[in-house]
C-alpha cells in the first residue's frame, strides 16, 4: 500500500513477489515455464496482498526448478582417463568447499542481521514496539517545530524506523528454518502494518508536510521537495482529506483487500491439483523426483507408503502421483514426449483453483470502490497515477502498439513451431499447436536447430565462478571489490550464510551483502533481493550504509557432484544482482528513495539491464569456465545460445503483452467487458495473440501477479525498453569498462528514487528515449523490436 509513502516499509515489502518482479516472467519463459505459474511457485511463502497499491517492492523471484533445460551447448567434454576424469571431479569438488568456507566467526554473540533485540525469535516483539515509541516521539517533534528541512528529514526517519522492523521481518519470515523466528516476524510485521495505518491518517503529519510545501524557500533541495510531494500524495491516496465515515470505510476496504489477497495465495497453496498416471516410465528420469511413486497393489487400490522390492519404474503397475504445482507442471509440459499426458497434466494444473475466481471477483470490487472512494475513475486509474506511466491510457496505448507491432512475428514463430510439430508426430495434420505442446516443441526445435545441451553448458558455470563474476563486474565497472567478512555467531539465519562488503579504493565501504544461495525445506523457492537497510545521509560527509540480502535457490552441494548453475540461474543471479547495485550504491539524502525505491515501473530497469551481461561473450569469458577441464566457455557456444534466445522472442513479448493487458483490463472500468474474468482472457488471447483460450481452464486463478501488481504488470515491459536502450547506448561498446560504469552509477544507479527517471532517462538516453504525450509517459520501443529483428 503505497500510501504515506513509507515505501521502505509495507507498500515496498508486500509487493515483493515482488520485488522484485517483471524479470521472473522473461527468465520463466526463456526456460519454458508459464510466468504466472512460476510465480505462484514461489507464492507459498511470500504471498502479500497490496491493498489500494500502486507500491513497489522490486524483489522479484526469478528460479523455475533445477532440471537441464533446452539451452545447451555445441561440445562436450571427454577424457581418456575415467578414472582421472573422477579424480578432477572430487579435487574440484574440494577445492570448492574449502575456497568458500565462511570465515572465522567471531566469538561474540549478536542479534540476527546484527541487531543485538533480535538474539532470540521474541526479540521481534521488543524490536516492533521499541519502532513504534521512537516513530512517537518523531512525531512529537515535527509537530512542536516549524517548517523547516529538518521535518523531511524526521518524517524520514520515521519511515526508516519503521522499514527496519518489516525489512528484517520479511526476510526472516521467507528464509529462517526456525520456525518460531518466522512467526515472530510475521507477528512484528502485521504490528507494525496496524500502526502504519494510523501514521498514514495522522493529520498532524500530513499538516506538517502540506506546511512545508506552502512555505517558501524553506525546502532547498530538489530531493527534499520531491520527497515532500511524495509524502502528500501518499497521503492523500490514503483518503486523509475525506470525511472520517469515508476514510472509516476507506480503511476497511484496504483490509478486506488485504484479506482477499491472503486468501488468494492460501487457495493456491492448499489447492494444487493432482491425478495419478501409469505407467511411471513416461516420465524422464531427470525429473522423477519431483513426483511421488504409486502403484497397483493386489487389490487394485493405489498405494505409495511402501514400494514392494520387485517393482521397477517400468512395470506398467508403476506409476507416478503428479502434483501439479508449477515446478512440476513446468517440467512435465517440457520434457515429457506423450502429448496425451501432457494433455491431461496441462487440465489439471491450469485449473485449480477454482476457489479463486470467486475471490478474484472480490478482490476486483474491492479495489474498484476504493478507487472511487479516493477520486478516482478505476483502480488502475489509482495505481497508475504515481508511476511514470501517469495513466491507463498511457501504458494500455504502449501495449497494444507494441502487440501490433509483433504480432507478424509471432504468429510466424507458432507457425513455425507448428510445421515442426508435423515433422517430429506425423500424426499431426492441423495447423495449431496445442498449448500443452507449445513448451515441448519449442524447447525440442531449439536444441535441434542450434545443437544445444543444457547439462553441457552448466559444466562452465560453477556456483563459485559466478559468484567471481560478480566481483568482476563491480570492479570492473565502479573499482569497487566485494570481500568475504566474518559472519558473527547469531547474525546469520543459516551456516550457509556469507556477508560480503562492498569496498572502494577511495570511497570506502558502500554497503554489505548476505548471500544465502542455496535451497533447503521451508525457504521460499526463488531467488530474490531484500533490503535490510536503505542508504540515507547522516551528516554532510557520512552515509547510512545500505545491507541487502541476495537469496537464491540453486541445487545444494551435496559433496558427490560439483554445485553449477544452468545459464537461466546464472541470468537470474545477474538479474538480481542488478537490484543489490542499485541498492548498494545508491547514495540518497533520505532512504525513502534509496535504491529500489522508485516508481514501479522503473524499479525493474537496472536488473533488466545485468541480465544483457549474462549473454555477452567478453563478460561470461572472464568467469565461464568448464569445472573439470578449466576449459573456457567457447564463444561459438556462446553464440548459438543466443541464436536459440532469440528464437521465439516475439512470442514471447506478446506473452507479457497480453498478461499487462489482462491486468488493466480487470482492473479498468466496471463492470467487466465480458461475463467474467475466464471470458476476459479468452477475449484478449483471441484479439492479440494466435492461441486459443482452452474452455474448461482458468490459469489465472494462480497468476499471483494480479494480486500483487494490480494494474502495475505492464512495469515488467517499461523495464525491459528502457535496458534494451541503455545496453545499446552506453554498454555494447565495452560492456566491463570504468567508463561505462561511471556513466551507470551517476547516470541513475546512485540516484534511486530521487529524481524522475522520465528525466534521468532524457538526460541518460536523448529525449526521444520517452514519449510525452497528453495521457502520459511511455518508453520508446524501437531499441526493443530492434533486438528482435523488428523495424
Amino acid at each position: 500500500m503505497r500510501k504515506m509513502q513509507f515505501r521502505g516499509v509495507w507498500c515496498r515489502l508486500l509487493h515483493a513477489a515482488d520485488s522484485n518482479v517483471g524479470c521472473v516472467n522473461e527468465v520463466a519463459t526463456r526456460v519454458g515455464i508459464c510466468p504466472q505459474l512460476f510465480h505462484s511457485w514461489y507464492l507459498a511463502a511470500r504471498v502479500r496482498s497490496m491493498p489500494g497499491s500502486s507500491c513497489f517492492w522490486h524483489t522479484l523471484v526469478s528460479k523455475a526448478g533445477t532440471d537441464p533445460g533446452v539451452l545447451g551447448s555445441v561440445s562436450t567434454v571427454e577424457a581418456d582417463d575415467p578414472l582421472a576424469l573422477e579424480e578432477k571431479q572430487q579435487k574440484w569438488i574440494r577445492k570448492y568447499q574449502t575456497g568458500m568456507k565462511a570465515p572465522t566467526l567471531r566469538k561474540e554473540m549478536v542479534g540476527l542481521y546484527g541487531y543485538e533485540v533480535l538474539k532470540t525469535a521474541k526479540g521481534f516483539r521488543i524490536f516492533a514496539q521499541d519502532a513504534i515509541e521512537k516513530s512517537e516521539d518523531l512525531i512529537r517533534s515535527i509537530q512542536e517545530m516549524p517548517p523547516s528541512m529538518k521535518v523531511i528529514y524526521l518524517m524520514d526517519d520515521i519511515s526508516d524506523t519503521v522499514s527496519t522492523v518489516v525489512d528484517a521481518a520479511e526476510l526472516c519470515r521467507n528464509t529462517h528454518p526456525d520456525k518460531e523466528f518466522v512467526e515472530e516476524a510475521n507477528h512484528a510485521s502485521m504490528k507494525v502494518y496496524e500502526y502504519l495505518q494510523y501514521l498514514n491518517s495522522h493529520a498532524g503529519l500530513y499538516k506538517a508536510v502540506v506546511d512545508l510545501e506552502q512555505s517558501p524557500n524553506i525546502l532547498t533541495t530538489d530531493e527534499a521537495r520531491r520527497a515532500a510531494k511524495t509524502l502528500r500524495m501518499d497521503f492523500e491516496r490514503g483518503g486523509i482529506h475525506l470525511p472520517i465515515e469515508k476514510l472509516k470505510r476507506g480503511n476497511d476496504l484496504n483490509l478486506e483487500i488485504t484479506r482477499l489477497g491472503r486468501e488468494f495465495g492460501e487457495h493456491m497453496m492448499r489447492d494444487q491439483g493432482q491425478l495419478d498416471i501409469f505407467p511411471a516410465s513416461v516420465f524422464p528420469k531427470n525429473i522423477q523426483h519431483m513426483m511421488k511413486p504409486i502403484w497397483v497393489q493386489k487389490d487394485g487400490r493405489v498405494g505409495w507408503s511402501s514400494k514392494p522390492n520387485s517393482m521397477s519404474t517400468q512395470d506398467d503397475k508403476m506409476g507416478m502421483r503428479v502434483v501439479t504445482e508449477p515446478a512440476v507442471l513446468s517440467s512435465v509440459l517440457k520434457y515429457v514426449t506423450d502429448a496425451e499426458v501432457r494433455k491431461r497434466v496441462y487440465m489439471v494444473g491450469h485449473s485449480v483453483p477454482k476457489a479463486n475466481l470467486r475471490v478474484l471477483d472480490h478482490l476486483i470490487a474491492a479495489r474498484h470502490e476504493l478507487a472511487q472512494l479516493l477520486g478516482f475513475n478505476t483502480y488502475a486509474e489509482f495505481a497508475i497515477a504515481p508511476n511514470m506511466a501517469q495513466s491507463p491510457e498511457a501504458v494500455v496505448s504502449f501495449l497494444e502498439e507494441l502487440s501490433m507491432k509483433i504480432r507478424g512475428r509471432a504468429d510466424e514463430e507458432l507457425r513455425i513451431l507448428a510445421e515442426f510439430q508435423k515433422q517430429v508426430d506425423t500424426g499431426q495434420s492441423g495447423d495449431v499447436v496445442n498449448p500443452w505442446d507449445e513448451s515441448y516443441y519449442a524447447g525440442l526445435l531449439k536444441s535441434r536447430t542450434h545443437d544445444l545441451n543444457a547439462a553441457v553448458v552448466a559444466s562452465y558455470f560453477p556456483v563459485e565462478q559466478c559468484l567471481e563474476a560478480l566481483r568482476i563486474m563491480s570492479g570492473s565497472l565502479f573499482g569497487a571489490t566485494f570481500e568475504q567478512v566474518p559472519v558473527s555467531p547469531g547474525e546469520a539465519w543459516h551456516s550457509d550464510v556469507q556477508k560480503l562488503t562492498l569496498l572502494h579504493a577511495d570511497e570506502g565501504e558502500l554497503g554489505h551483502m548476505y548471500l544465502d544461495l542455496y535451497g533447503r525445506p521451508g525457504k521460499f523457492p526463488g531467488c530474490a533481493h531484500f533490503t535490510l537497510k536503505g542508504c540515507r545521509q547522516i551528516s554532510p560527509s557520512n552515509y547510512q550504509l545500505p545491507v541487502v540480502a541476495l537469496v537464491c535457490n540453486f541445487v545444494n552441494p551435496n559433496g558427490k557432484s560439483p554445485p553449477i548453475l544452468n545459464h537461466w540461474e546464472v541470468e537470474t543471479l545477474f538479474h538480481e544482482f542488478g537490484h543489490a547495485l542499485h541498492s548498494l550504491l545508491s547514495r540518497t539524502d533520505y532512504q525513502h528513495f534509496s535504491g529500489t525505491r522508485t516508481v514501479l515501473d522503473f524499479s525493474e530497469t537496472p536488473s533488466q539491464l545485468f541480465e544483457y551481461y549474462a549473454w555477452d561473450y567478453r563478460v561470461l569469458s572472464k568467469f565461464g569456465r568448464h569445472y573439470l577441464t578449466g576449459e573456457t566457455i567457447p564463444e561459438k557456444l556462446v553464440a548459438s545460445m543466443n541464436q536459440a534466445k532469440r528464437m521465439f522472442s516475439a512470442t514471447e513479448i506478446q506473452r507479457q503483452v497480453l498478461y499487462a493487458l489482462i491486468d488493466q483490463t480487470l482492473f479498468g472500468k466496471q463492470p467487466l467487458p465480458a461475463k467474467d474474468t475466464t471470458a476476459v482472457i479468452a477475449e484478449l488471447k483471441q484479439r492479440h495473440t494466435g492461441v486459443k483460450h482452452v474452455n474448461g481452464t482458468h490459469w489465472h486463478t494462480r497468476f499471483n501477479h494480479l494480486v500483487s501488481y494490480g494494474a502495475g504488470y505492464y512495469s515488467y515491459l517499461y523495464a525491459r525498453c528502457f535496458a534494451a536502450s541503455i545496453w545499446h547506448s552506453h554498454c555494447l561498446n565495452d560492456p566491463l569498462s570504468t567508463t561505462t560504469g561511471d556513466k551507470l552509477r551517476r547516470g541513475f544507479l546512485m540516484h534511486g528514487g530521487a529524481k524522475d527517471p522520465s528525466i534521468m532517462m532524457r538526460e541518460f538516453l536523448g529525449q526521444e528515449s520517452v514519449v510525452c504525450s497528453s495521457s502520459g509517459v511511455r518508453p520508446c520501443t524501437d531499441q526493443l523490436l530492434a533486438d528482435l529483428g523488428l523495424p
